[in-house]
């Protein structure tokens, strides 16, 4: 992840973003800024069919379509001010890259999603690139498996 991303204001982050268009060669819209603006301020992982109801009843003077949703969060994610989790045929969830670094666990069944960190496991994952002359640039650690909700049998 690009370190210069983490823990930036909503100000400096949009600046970012507008470089980014620029570099693209695309216009900067009220829509785009909208769907970093939501995410930004979002308290979950959105799937692009999320971010779209939410804009459209938060915002419905904006006409947002969803194929903008889509390109924005492609946009986002290609140039690492934002990240993504796939759900296979499902497709996937998406979050800023802003946040300081976390993992996750992932329920199977409702795809209910939980960050966690764990510096043990950070300082593992550091030694283990080091017994195997591996220069860590970034990592993405998902744990599958059932949430207790889903699970409520077997605990």
């Amino acid at each position: 992840m690009n370190q210069t991303i983490e823990n930036l204001e909503f100000d400096a982050l949009l600046y970012e973003f507008k470089r980014v268009l620029r570099e693209n060669k695309l216009k900067y819209t009220k829509q785009r800024e909208v769907i970093l603006e939501t995410l930004y301020h979002g308290t979950c992982h959105y799937t692009p069919e999320q971010l779209y109801l939410k804009m459209k009843d938060k915002y419905p003077e904006l006409n947002v379509g969803i194929a903008t949703v889509y390109r924005t969060l492609n946009l986002l994610e290609e140039s690492e001010l934002a990240t993504s989790i796939s759900f296979g045929s499902q497709g996937k969830k998406f979050e800023l890259a802003n946040k300081p670094h976390h993992d996750h666990l992932i329920c199977k069944s409702c795809g209910k999603i939980v960050e966690f960190t764990d510096n043990s496991i950070e300082k593992k994952q550091l030694s283990i690139a080091k017994e195997n002359g591996f220069v860590l640039t970034g990592h993405l650690m998902q744990l599958y498996g059932l949430c207790k909700d889903c699970n409520t049998d077997k605990i």
